[in-house]
This record gives C-alpha cells, sequence and structure tokens, in this order.
C-alpha cells in the first residue's frame, strides 16, 4: 500500500499529485486535442514525471512498476491520468528490436516525433490470423487487424502475425508501406481513437520482425500486462478521486437534509464506496511490487486489473446515485467518467475472460497466488 513508501517514492507521490492539480487547473474547453497534449507534456517534463516511462538510455529516469504506480494512482486522484501528455512514450516492443529498427524508429518514438500503434486483434470473421511468408531479405504480409491502438494516427504498427512455418512474431509495419489500408478510423466512449487495417501483400524487411521469429504471443502479451497495470493504477486513483467528489457534496448538505434517501443509506453507500477502493488499490500496489521482484505476475495483474475496473464501476455507479441528477449533466465530471469506466473492463481483455485465464493459470499451469 502507498503507506509504506520510501521517501524516494513519496517524492515521486508529491510530484505527481502536484501535476494532477495543475493540470485539473488548465481550461481543457478553450484547448484542442493537441494544445491539451502539448501543454500536459510542459507540465509533466517540468515536474519530472514524463520520464518515468522511459529508460535511463533513452534519458529517461528508468521508473519501476512501483513508481509508475504511484504516479498514475496520484494523477487518477485529481481526476486528470487520462489525458495525453503525461507519460513519454515507452519503447515497449521496440526494446527488443535489430539495432536498425531501433535508430529509424524507437528513438524518434520516444521523441515524440513519430507515432506508433499496436495490432493484436483480428476481426471475428476473419478466415485466418495475420499471416507472413519469408521472400528473400523481406516478409510478405497479409491480413487484417480490426482494433489497431492508436492506429489512426500512427506512423508504424507493432502487429502481432502468423509466420509460416515458425510461429507467431511481432513485425514492425510502416503505414504508409504498398498494400497498408486503414479500412476505418472509430472512437471509442472512452474518448480514444483506433483504426482497422488491411495488409495485402505488404513488402516488410526481415530486420522489422522484434525479438526472436515464434515468440510474438510472449512478446505481445507482455506489452497487454503492462497496460493492464496501468489501466488498473489509474482506476485505483479515480476510485479516491469520486470518493472524494461524493464526500465534499454530502458535506455541503445539512445533516437533516436528505440525499437521494435517508442519511443512514447514504453513509452505508459511501462506506462501501470507500471499502471497494481500498480493496482495489491494495491489490494493485501488491502487484506492482511483485512485478518489481522478478517474479511471474502475469495473474497478479489480471486480478489487479479486475478488482480496480469493477470497483471504479460499482463506486462511479454509487456516486451518481448519491449526487443525483446534476452528476449526468454532461460537463460534470462524473459523466464523462461514466462512459470511460465501461471501456476499461473491456480494454485488455474482457472481465470474464481474464476470470477464465486466472483459473486456468492455477488449475492446469500452477502459477497465481491470493
Amino acid at each position: 500500500m502507498p503507506d509504506f513508501l520510501n521517501d524516494a517514492q513519496r517524492d515521486i507521490q508529491q510530484r505527481a499529485h502536484s501535476l494532477g492539480r495543475l493540470v485539473a487547473s488548465l481550461d481543457t474547453h478553450t484547448l484542442n486535442t493537441e494544445q491539451l497534449e502539448s501543454e500536459t507534456r510542459v507540465l509533466s517534463k517540468e515536474a519530472g514525471i514524463f520520464f518515468l516511462t522511459q529508460p535511463v538510455e533513452f534519458g529517461g529516469t528508468g521508473g519501476t512498476s512501483l513508481d509508475l504506480t504511484i504516479a498514475r494512482d496520484a494523477l487518477g486522484a485529481c481526476g486528470v491520468g487520462h489525458l495525453p501528455g503525461l507519460f513519454g512514450p515507452r519503447p515497449g516492443l521496440l526494446a527488443q528490436a535489430s539495432e536498425h529498427v531501433r535508430n529509424k524508429f524507437l528513438r524518434p518514438y520516444l521523441a515524440g516525433e513519430v507515432k506508433g500503434g499496436f495490432g493484436f486483434t483480428e476481426p471475428s470473421d476473419a478466415e485466418r490470423h495475420t499471416w507472413a511468408r519469408y521472400e528473400g531479405e523481406n516478409l510478405i504480409v497479409n491480413g487484417q487487424k480490426s482494433y489497431v491502438t492508436g492506429g489512426s494516427q500512427a506512423d508504424f504498427i507493432n502487429t502481432l502475425v502468423e509466420l509460416t512455418d515458425v510461429g507467431p512474431a511481432m513485425v514492425l509495419i510502416e503505414t504508409n508501406s504498398p498494400g497498408v489500408q486503414i479500412l476505418r478510423r472509430f472512437g471509442s466512449i472512452d474518448g480514444t481513437e483506433h483504426a482497422s487495417f488491411s495488409f495485402t501483400e505488404v513488402s516488410v524487411p526481415n530486420e522489422h520482425v522484434i525479438g526472436e521469429p515464434g515468440t510474438g504471443m510472449n512478446r505481445a502479451l507482455d506489452q497487454v500486462n503492462d497496460v493492464r497495470l496501468a489501466i488498473a493504477a489509474d482506476c485505483a486513483g479515480l476510485c479516491s478521486f469520486v470518493c472524494e467528489l461524493v464526500a465534499d457534496h454530502l458535506g455541503r448538505k445539512h445533516p437533516d437534509e436528505t440525499v437521494g434517501g435517508s442519511h443512514h443509506h447514504i453513509r452505508v453507500q459511501f462506506g462501501r464506496m470507500r471499502a471497494q477502493s481500498y480493496s482495489a488499490r491494495s491489490a494493485v500496489y501488491r502487484t506492482a511490487r511483485i512485478v518489481d521482484s522478478g517474479d511471474n505476475a502475469i495473474n497478479e495483474v489480471m486480478a489487479s486489473k479486475i478488482l480496480a475496473t469493477e470497483a471504479l464501476s460499482l463506486v462511479v455507479d454509487f456516486a451518481i446515485q448519491i449526487i443525483g441528477g446534476e452528476a449526468l449533466v454532461e460537463s460534470h465530471p462524473l459523466a464523462s467518467l461514466f462512459r470511460r469506466v465501461r471501456a476499461t473492463r473491456l480494454a485488455e481483455g474482457p472481465t470474464d475472460i481474464l476470470h477464465a485465464n486466472i483459473a486456468r493459470g492455477y488449475l492446469d499451469l500452477h502459477t497465481g497466488r491470493i
């Protein structure tokens, strides 16, 4: 839990919280998305939070999983953890790429000069997964990806591809390559932008294979796991944010005035909100420590993501019931949060699928802990 932090970790917590208050004070209604990202990036760099996601070798501070959890929790508690520009791009899969790919794509990516996407999800009606065959010094890629995160503005996509006679591999595909086509751009209810792509006889240099061919699924899941923990940490912070909103709302009421029901009933609901928040936050911090220890934490990360997203869903729902109709007004923070929180229960794996994976991890693979 955040109660047991060392001095360096408390410093991250304080800097992230100060940054969150500054960002929350920005007039988001007069700034477009690019302006908001630029303003946020400047403030985050000044606070030293922006560089936590980037390795020391690339000019960052190389924050641990716990460092990042602390920062995301603090920013979420200010209600701003979802905004762009707070964290620098992470090397992710590109850290394991060839020297050529690192020089051509990773360094510009970390500098914010180019943008990348992640191609994992296949269309439900696809006859086969996106595949590739070797032709001399190139791969020829065919297939589709239906939900490329960040794809609408991506210069390249780290794509899960089935290599013929080899197995799954992560392959970097430039979006301006002949044969790459954006089929559809779309936004989701949480405000993020995505795209679906098709690949028709796309020629990609062999050196664009990231890591050892045949290990692509494991590499892809490593990235998915990082995102799951990030979502969980942000949700833990948002639970605190919503609890404070409700506490402030109740504090403005006269003791004898009822709010959506009996005063006792409201206190019970508020107590449930805080208990759910405590449980989720405890799990997320414990999991971050397990990740940093080097132990296998796949099941724990899934459990944390489930607990934090489900807790936030309940907390937001209770908050709207307590505050009432004003919480449904478009400008109210709970209105936009209500939309965003629903998406978190699907992002990087629906809750039911994650439950099934946790069961499989323990019963079939003998992994995971309680």
